[in-house]
């Protein structure tokens, strides 16, 4: 579970957010409030925020998030639960609360909102609420059997290695055995096997390198695995072109049908990786020795 923070100024438009009912929004705590709707609920939190008019940013808003999973098993009564062990956490319990659960989209998410005014007239202190937030909802994730924001980044970091992964070995697929002789022809042959290749191009119309999308991940090659940098990809295409000459900055080369010139920096990894081939070619054959 995810938690984030922050100290707002603007409470009734939020309480009008909550309150959405195209969201299939509900209610599912509240605390020292008796209003049924955003109006009569923001009125409440002026009554008490009139006690300390120096304090602008006056509500504290918090979006606690589940994982997917998690929040489709979540019913009433237990996000309630949540919200309850959260505001615990914060030392928010004798404050005006509610707090609203939103299924409209696949994450099931709360909003909560909170009085940063106490009845006494004192300022809730907000340094840190952002990182205090995450902790706090650390916490209660572990004390209810949620996944937590530390399981989550596991989970992405190896989904991720394994996206990359896969669009390593599509790109040696395609290298080996389509052999592609055109940057175009290498970019429908990814292309073909779901990996959009996009040509990374500034505003000079130079050529940078390339990033891959996959399977919701967008990564520059680089990312994916450092024998597919733009200029590895654009010597590998030479060599099956047959070309003997390495390639130089402000060098022109066609993508999707128009030119477009190389940037120095691609240019000279291309010229390093050709002059180590040649090396490594001269080593293996006895060549100079």
């Amino acid at each position: 579970m995810i938690g984030k923070g922050k100290s707002i100024a603007h409470t009734g438009a939020c309480m009008e957010y909550g309150w959405n009912q195209e969201k299939d929004a509900e209610v599912v705590f509240s605390q020292h409030l008796a209003g049924n709707n955003p109006q009569q609920i923001t009125e409440e939190f002026k009554l008490i925020q009139e006690e300390n008019t120096r304090c602008q940013k006056n509500t504290l808003s918090f979006i606690l998030s589940p994982t997917q999973e998690d929040g489709r098993n979540l019913t009433k009564d237990k996000l309630e639960e949540l919200t309850q062990r959260f505001i615990k956490e914060m030392q928010l319990k004798e404050r005006q609360a509610i707090a609203f659960v939103h299924r409209d989209k696949a994450h099931t998410h709360v909003h909560l909102y909170v009085n940063r005014i106490s009845f006494d007239g004192k300022a809730y202190n907000d340094s840190f609420i952002g990182k205090r937030s995450q902790l706090a909802a650390e916490n209660v994730a572990k004390e209810m059997g949620l996944t937590t924001v530390k399981e989550v980044q596991f989970e992405k970091e190896m989904e991720s290695i394994h996206t990359r992964l896969e669009i390593k070995n599509i790109h040696q697929r395609v290298m080996e055995e389509q052999k592609p002789r055109t940057l175009d022809d290498y970019m429908k042959a990814m292309k073909a096997q779901h990996v959009e290749v996009i040509p990374s191009i500034n505003k000079a119309n130079r050529l940078q390198g390339f990033r891959f999308e996959y399977k919701g991940h967008n990564l520059k090659a680089s990312e994916v695995h450092r024998s597919m940098s733009g200029g590895k990809i654009i010597g590998r295409l030479s060599q099956n072109k047959g070309m003997g000459k390495p390639i130089v900055a402000g060098k022109s080369v066609r993508i999707l049908g128009k030119a477009v010139e190389l940037g120095s920096n691609l240019a000279t990894s291309i010229a390093k990786n050709a002059l180590k081939k040649t090396i490594k070619r001269a080593i293996d054959t006895g060549i100079g020795f």
